[in-house]
């Protein structure tokens, strides 16, 4: 077996073209209102639990302001990543990779045994052992598969001016409106976060490898 399957791969690059999209027009739609609020609604400043900053055009698609230009690039990635999760969720439970490789055991959650993952990282120590990831990798990639990918989806539908209407008991769910559209700001966020860190760890870890093998697949005995 490959260190990366093709189904991985494939998705790995497509996904990465799709949520830069989504990030970069999202800066342009946050532009519009930059401020964000719990419940079904909220429209002045002092109402707002966080004012976010203005971003700069060039963090921005388009390069310029328009609402209505960005809310296009905003759909026209959304349905792809969409069905891209969809696609990489079952594949990895057909080919068994999040049960074998993603999937933590009730061992591994023991304090002592995550205390040393932690303390090896801080050292900059990646060896895993025998699976192909360490706890931390584990729980990193459990949660944007598990949480933050498909609550983007979520979230993204409740708020969206053509789907929200029907919709309404996802909107309840999530607490209103306004909430649906400030978690969606926070999970955006914590995807950048974690796409900060992937970044940081694999410049850290031999980046002309990793990026290689998640082009090629790697060697069969990397796993």
């Amino acid at each position: 077996m490959k260190r990366h399957s093709i189904s991985t791969r494939i998705w790995h690059w497509i996904n990465l073209v799709f949520v830069v999209t989504l990030f970069m027009s999202g800066l342009t739609i946050s532009n519009a209102h930059r401020y964000l609020y719990w419940g079904d609604w909220g429209f002045q400043a002092e109402q707002a639990w966080l004012a976010v900053p203005r971003f700069p055009d060039w963090m921005t698609i388009p390069g310029y302001y328009s609402l209505a230009v960005a809310r296009d690039w905003h759909v026209l990635a959304a349905w792809p990543f969409a069905l891209g999760l969809l696609f990489m969720w079952l594949a990895m439970l057909a080919n068994r990779h999040f049960k074998r490789d993603i999937a933590t055991s009730r061992r591994e959650w023991r304090p002592g045994h995550v205390w040393r993952d932690i303390k090896a990282h801080l050292r900059l120590d990646f060896n895993h052992g025998p699976g192909k990831y360490n706890f931390l990798q584990k729980l990193s990639y459990g949660l944007v598969f598990g949480v933050l990918l498909p609550m983007m989806i979520v979230t993204g539908m409740a708020i969206s001016p053509g789907m929200g209407p029907s919709f309404g008991w996802m909107i309840d769910l999530l607490g209103g409106r306004q909430s649906a559209r400030s978690l969606h700001f926070v999970f955006a966020f914590s995807i950048l976060g974690f796409f900060i860190v992937h970044v940081a760890l694999v410049f850290l870890s031999g980046p002309i490898r990793q990026i290689r093998d998640m082009i090629t697949g790697g060697r069969t005995d990397a796993a």
